[in-house]
């Protein structure tokens, strides 16, 4: 008499678990994007390409992406650098350093606005400087880059700062010893570790960006045409109880979000397996 026994699960509470995490994930995203659609679908294809298609609306699209991918691309290089002094130097101070990082994650985005705006206003600390020779920073487009690049910044430095504290020295070591320059050794050991992990904080700080509106509300003028993020356009259009135009254009921008899901995955598990294979470079590599 033959005996089959049903394998089991190494975590009890599987369909338990499961469950909750559809429900969890039903109510806090599922429904609501399905919502947005639903009512969106209430229009028609004409009327929602008039909406999205409009010139003020692509005038936001333009400044939105546009600064946003500007801020990222700062973060890229620039977080970069921070990570490397994080982990690579110790210095007084270093601590606190590391802690500022997670700054724009722990300040609400509506007084990271005003703080920026004060200081980079025509009366403030650094953006009288700048008036004097000509560069208007804060109610200009400037501005709306300056906002996003701040709160992109953590995004970089904390998905490099761990690939570089877990990538072995001896690796720049051999190099170093075969002879290789400090450039050699970055661009050929350093960097194809790195690099994986930074385009994967660099696409999440361009998303986070996108979407972003406290800290950029204040500091861009809010000037239709000129300084309107999209954010700020659907909020306008809600004050103006156009629920219908509001969501339009809140549909754009979530297709685009969730087209962006697709290569953050990609590069994170990209990242992931780079690091695993960090140990298997050779000094060869280098030449």
């Amino acid at each position: 008499m033959a005996f089959t026994f049903k394998k089991r699960s190494n975590l009890p509470g599987f369909g338990l678990a499961l469950g909750y995490t559809v429900l969890y994930l039903s109510l806090i995203v599922l429904i609501p994007l399905a919502a947005t659609f639903l009512k969106a679908s209430a229009l028609s294809w004409d009327q929602f390409w008039h909406i999205v298609a409009s010139p003020r609306a692509v005038a936001s699209y333009r400044l939105t992406f546009g600064a946003s991918l500007i801020g990222a691309l700062i973060n890229l290089v620039f977080g970069v650098l921070v990570a490397w002094v994080l982990v690579r130097y110790s210095f007084p101070g270093k601590r606190l350093f590391d802690s500022l990082v997670d700054l724009p994650f722990a300040l609400p985005t509506a007084v990271a606005g005003i703080a920026l705006t004060t200081i980079y206003a025509p009366n403030g600390w650094l953006g009288r400087p700048l008036a004097s020779v000509g560069i208007k920073s804060a109610y200009s487009p400037l501005g709306v880059a300056i906002a996003l690049t701040f709160i992109g910044l953590p995004f970089v430095v904390r998905s490099v700062q761990p690939v570089l504290e877990d990538m072995d020295k001896e690796l720049e070591e051999a190099a170093a010893s075969l002879g290789a320059s400090r450039w050699q050794t970055f661009s050929r050991v350093v960097l194809p570790t790195i690099l994986p992990a930074a385009l994967a904080g660099f696409a999440m700080a361009f998303a986070r960006a996108i979407g972003e509106y406290g800290s950029v509300v204040f500091i861009s003028g809010n000037m239709p045409m000129r300084t309107e993020i999209t954010p700020l356009l659907i909020m306008t259009k809600l004050d103006q109880f156009d629920y219908a135009g509001a969501t339009a254009i809140a549909v754009v921008m979530l297709v685009f979000s969730l087209i962006l899901l697709l290569p953050i995955n990609l590069l994170q598990k990209w990242s992931s397996s780079r690091e695993e294979k960090t140990s298997a470079l050779v000094p060869e590599e280098i030449h």
